[in-house]
């Protein structure tokens, strides 16, 4: 599915899904957000090498990335990662957004085309998590019938996808986005427990700035 987007400030550009050969798009979209970004999108701080490493191992089996793309160039991205991919079996979902298209609808935009690519490949329910300091992803998660709890230094939820208020685009279709100006925009954390499975996969780890507390 491919998806028109406008920005409201004379910018447009599109979503869709993006192949393994735009593997570099993707590399350069996650070294171009800045630090605070970073610490948002990944629950932490994480170096370049690491980002690198990271978008390698997006295009792999159980993964699918949207791209919001300008110009040739990937300035937004959302991440499905299958259900074995996670501890609990629940498919995880991370979105990041760069500075500049903060507050323009690119994050509630691709949010929708990721529930359809979710619900095409029938999945029922989605993982949201994101650190407790990210208002603008709690914010988003919400305004998509997600309901928040904290534990261990991080919110996390589910949405139902069968009770979802928007039908899937048929394969092929472009459907416009209305321009959100004012919309919440989001960079959400992958879990910890997901950030387990990354880890040994690359053997490469981040430095949190909160670690997870162990359960009493």
């Amino acid at each position: 599915m491919t998806t028109k987007h406008a920005t409201g400030d004379r910018r447009s550009g599109t979503i869709r899904v993006l192949t393994e050969r735009e593997r570099q798009l993707l590399q350069d979209h996650l070294l171009r957000l800045d630090p605070q970004s970073r610490r948002d999108r990944f629950n932490g701080v994480v170096e370049d090498e690491f980002l690198i490493k990271y978008s390698a191992g997006c295009f792999g089996e159980g993964v699918v990335v949207l791209g919001y793309i300008e110009d040739g160039q990937v300035h937004a991205a959302a991440e499905l990662h299958a259900p074995q991919r996670s501890a609990d079996e629940t498919p995880e979902i991370a979105f990041s957004v760069e500075r500049d298209l903060r507050r323009k609808g690119v994050g509630s935009a691709l949010f929708k085309a990721l529930i359809d690519e979710a619900r095409k490949a029938g999945y029922p329910r989605l993982r949201v998590t994101t650190g407790a300091q990210n208002d603008a992803m709690r914010g988003l998660a919400r305004k998509f019938g997600t309901k928040l709890t904290f534990r261990h230094g991080e919110l996390s939820g589910s949405i139902a996808l069968d009770t979802g208020r928007r039908p899937v685009a048929p394969a092929g279709i472009a459907m416009p986005f209305a321009a959100g100006g004012g919309m919440l925009q989001a960079i959400a954390g992958l879990s910890l427990a997901f950030w387990t499975s990354v880890l040994r996969l690359y053997g490469l780890a981040p430095t949190l700035s909160e670690p997870r507390r162990k359960p009493h």
